[in-house]
C-alpha cells in the first residue's frame, strides 16, 4: 500500500493483498502501464459503477469476461473493466423462480441478516443466510432492527441467540441511534452485506452507520409490515477506515446453493447423533435405528432444529441431482432400500 496510486482505495478495504493480486492480474492479462485498480461499487446492466482512486466511474465490462458483481476488485484498462482480481469470499444465493444462481456479493467479511422486530423473526430465513455466509467463508451475525417498536426487544434476542448459538445477534434502533456502537465495532475494518426481506430497516440501518443519508428508505405497510423495494440495485458504501456497507434489494426467500459440507457444518449437533444412525445414509424420516429420531423423542434434540435439517437437506438433494442425472437413481434405490428395510422390521402382523 506504499504506492501513492493506491492510498485512496484503503477507505474501500484495499489492502497489500489486493496489491499483489493486481499486479498478477496486470502481468497476466498484459494490461497497459495506464491499468489501475478500482472496486465495483454497483451494478448498472451492462455496465458498472467503479470506485478508483480517481472517483467514481461507469465503464462498460469487456465481453469476455463473466460479469463482475459489487464488492468485486477489478483491472481498469482502456476505458473498461479488463480484469477481475481472485475473490476471498462470494455470497450467492439459488433464484428460487428461475433455478439458477444469483451472485449478492463479493470480497465480503460479514453477512448480517437484517430482520424487523415490528414482524415476526423467521428462524428459517435467519439459518438459511448464514448457510450462504458459510458457504462463501464468511461471518454470520443477526441484526435485529425497529427495537423502539416492540415492547421486549431483548426477549426476541434471546430466542434467536437461543437457536443459534454460533451466531453473534445485535439489537438497534437505527433511527434513535441505540446499539449502532456495537454494530460498528463488528463491521471496523471490513466489508459487510446486509441481507433481508424488503422493509426490514437495511437502508435505515445503512444511512445510520454512514453517518448520513446515502440510500433511500420507505414506509412499510401497517397491515403486515411489508416494505416497498426502495433499494433497486446492490451497492457499496464507504465508511471509511476500511469498512464497507453494501445495502442490497429485499429478497422473499433465501434460496440456498450449498453442498453437503456446507450443510454438515452448519447442523454440527445433528450430524453428531447421526453417527450412531444404523444407516449411513439415514435421512432421519422413518428409518429404523435413527438415533437423531431417538434423541428427538428423549428430547436431546428440537423438533424444530430437524425440521429445519430436513429443509436444507432436502434443497441439497435436489441440487445434487440437477448437476447428476445419476443422483436421481441412486436417489430412488436408496429410498427402496430403506423402505424395504422398515417393512422387514416391522412386527408380524397377520
Amino acid at each position: 500500500m506504499s504506492d501513492d496510486r493506491y492510498g485512496a482505495l484503503v477507505d474501500i478495504g484495499w489492502s497489500d493483498r489486493w496489491t499483489a493480486l493486481f499486479a498478477e492480474a496486470v502481468e497476466d492479462t498484459g494490461a497497459s502501464d495506464d491499468a489501475r485498480p478500482g472496486r465495483v461499487t454497483r451494478h448498472d446492466g451492462v455496465a458498472v459503477m467503479v470506485a478508483t482512486a480517481e472517483g467514481v466511474v461507469q465503464l462498460p465490462v469487456r465481453g469476455v469476461l463473466a460479469p463482475p458483481t459489487v464488492g468485486d476488485w477489478v483491472v481498469v484498462d482502456g476505458g473498461a473493466v479488463s480484469a477481475v482480481l481472485p475473490r476471498h469470499s462470494l455470497i450467492r444465493r439459488r433464484d428460487v423462480d428461475k433455478d439458477v444462481e444469483q451472485l449478492i456479493a463479493a470480497n465480503v467479511d460479514v453477512v448480517a441478516c437484517v430482520c424487523g422486530l415490528d414482524r415476526p423473526v423467521k428462524l428459517g430465513r435467519i439459518q438459511r443466510t448464514a448457510m450462504l455466509a458459510w458457504d462463501a467463508g464468511a461471518v454470520p451475525v443477526v441484526v435485529l432492527t425497529k427495537a423502539d417498536l416492540v415492547p421486549d426487544a431483548a426477549a426476541e434476542a434471546e430466542r434467536v441467540e437461543a437457536a443459534f448459538p454460533a451466531i453473534d445477534v445485535y439489537v438497534v434502533d437505527a433511527r434513535g441511534g441505540t446499539g449502532l456502537e456495537r454494530l460498528r465495532d463488528v463491521i471496523a475494518g471490513r466489508s459487510v452485506v446486509l441481507v433481508g426481506e424488503s422493509g426490514a430497516g437495511k437502508s435505515t440501518l445503512t444511512n445510520a452507520l454512514a453517518g448520513e443519508e446515502r440510500a433511500v428508505t420507505g414506509e412499510v405497510r401497517r397491515g403486515d409490515a411489508k416494505g416497498r423495494h426502495t433499494t433497486t440495485a446492490r451497492e457499496l458504501h464507504p465508511l471509511g477506515d476500511g469498512a464497507v456497507v453494501i445495502d442490497s434489494p429485499g429478497i422473499r426467500s433465501v434460496g440456498v446453493w450449498v453442498d453437503a459440507d456446507v450443510l454438515s457444518s452448519s447442523f454440527g449437533d445433528v450430524e453428531d447423533l447421526a453417527e450412531a444412525c444404523r444407516f449411513n445414509d439415514c435421512a432421519h424420516d422413518t428409518e429404523p435405528g435413527c438415533a437423531v429420531l431417538a434423541a428427538v423423542e428423549g428430547g436431546e434434540l428440537a423438533p424444530a432444529r430437524l425440521d429445519a435439517w430436513r429443509e436444507m437437506a432436502r434443497e441439497v438433494a435436489a441440487a445434487e441431482r440437477r448437476a447428476d442425472p445419476q443422483a436421481e437413481r441412486r436417489h430412488g434405490r436408496r429410498v427402496a432400500r430403506v423402505v424395504k428395510e422398515a417393512k422387514r422390521q416391522r412386527p408380524d402382523q397377520r
